[in-house]
């Protein structure tokens, strides 16, 4: 498991993340009452362009009245393109009436976070761990 925790502007924000197999889980919470509030899984694929990079599809699943939608999209869009893994976010920070540069400082803060996970899967997976990734859970016993 890997565990990644900001602070910006008196909000905490964790990311919580696993492989499982190839693919990569991502918990996104934030101010102190972890919930769901979007689901985003995304895939990568070609450049539609064909400029010979790898793009994701995306989609998103939102609960009605929360606005995590977008950070999970970019979220898992980034981690997907960038790591070559189907991933699944799911994202919930509370904030009551958040001002737009609130809105703005957990958009970046969760960007800078994004990458510094990219940074320690890419790490983990090059770990030689004799036939299994690094991040796997270990069989009991």
């Amino acid at each position: 498991m890997i565990e990644i925790t900001e602070y910006r502007e008196r909000m905490r924000l964790t990311i919580s993340a696993m492989l499982m197999g190839d693919d990569l889980w991502v918990a996104l919470t934030g101010h102190g009452r972890p919930h769901i509030g979007a689901v985003a899984v995304s895939r990568p694929r070609p450049s539609p362009d064909g400029a010979g990079t790898t793009t994701a599809t995306t989609s998103v699943l939102a609960v009605v009245g929360h606005k995590e939608d977008q950070i999970a999209r970019r979220m898992a869009a980034r981690l997907a393109s960038t790591l070559g893994a189907v991933v699944i976010v799911s994202c919930g920070i509370h904030l009551e009436r958040a001002s737009e540069r609130t809105t703005e400082n957990i958009t970046e803060t969760v960007a800078a976070m994004t990458e510094d996970l990219i940074d320690e899967v890419t790490f983990r997976r090059s770990i030689p761990t004799g036939g299994h990734h690094a991040l796997e859970a270990s069989p009991l016993g």
